[in-house]
């Protein structure tokens, strides 16, 4: 009615959610800390495997055949995940009485990034965006339980925490997604490709070397379940087309 694409609406929809995922994490954990502790590492497993399954399959297999070099950018954006966490550890190993605010800007520019993905992954195909979109979502509940903690902390008090943990883990998901999508919109297949490339190296680092070693950290019984059902979910989605 109002001229969105198809695209923008699945683009959209999925950062909304996110933002929605987000906050019951943080609800949840403000109201039930004890349950939302252990809940977290089943949704981080989950999310895990579905999201290394997802580049490993679609996105990245879809963006060398766009662009031969996507392969070279995988590996970049792999790269840049990972020196930009090293940098926001040394910054918060030290005793500094910002420790909280430091950190939750690194989550912060995550969830920027998250909703970028949105507009890439959607932009290549329906099938690429909803299992891209479907991992990150599933690991917003975490991601916002973690996000209120640090905030905690760093000596906040809870309502507050609450408040700044909403702006910073959940919003800019949406505000990513949104300021992303005229941009990528517009680019050809060979950038889109390159873009992909580099989103693919991104989701490959987020889920095996952010979300598996730190909920493996915490492993309860039937974590690894949760890991193998997310493989699962994406290897089901994507022999049944469903997309």
């Amino acid at each position: 009615m109002f001229g969105f694409s198809k695209t923008f609406i699945w683009i959209a929809s999925f950062a909304i959610i996110a933002a929605l995922i987000n906050s019951i994490g943080i609800l949840i954990i403000f109201k039930f800390r004890q349950w939302a502790e252990k809940a977290k590492i089943y949704f981080m497993c989950f999310a895990a495997g579905v999201l290394i399954s997802t580049p490993l399959m679609i996105a990245l297999p879809q963006a060398i055949k766009k662009n031969f070099y996507a392969g070279f950018m995988a590996l970049f954006g792999f790269l840049f995940m990972f020196f930009s966490n090293e940098f926001i550890k040394k910054i918060t190993k030290r005793e500094v009485l910002a420790f909280g605010i430091v950190a939750a800007e690194g989550i912060a520019i995550h969830s920027f990034i998250d909703g970028i993905i949105y507009s890439v992954t959607f932009n290549i195909s329906i099938l690429t965006g909803f299992l891209s979109a479907t991992g990150l979502v599933i690991h917003e509940f975490a991601e916002g339980i973690i996000t209120y903690t640090l905030f905690l902390k760093g000596g906040v008090k809870e309502k507050k925490a609450m408040f700044y943990a909403f702006i910073v883990a959940g919003l800019t998901t949406p505000l990513g997604a949104f300021i992303a999508y005229p941009f990528i919109n517009k680019l050809g297949e060979s950038s889109l490709g390159m873009m992909l490339g580099f989103v693919s190296g991104v989701l490959i680092y987020v889920s095996a070397s952010h979300l598996l070693p730190e909920a493996r950290g915490e492993e309860i019984k039937h974590s690894n379940l949760a890991f193998f059902g997310g493989i699962g979910l994406a290897v089901f989605i994507v022999f049944s087309k469903i997309f």
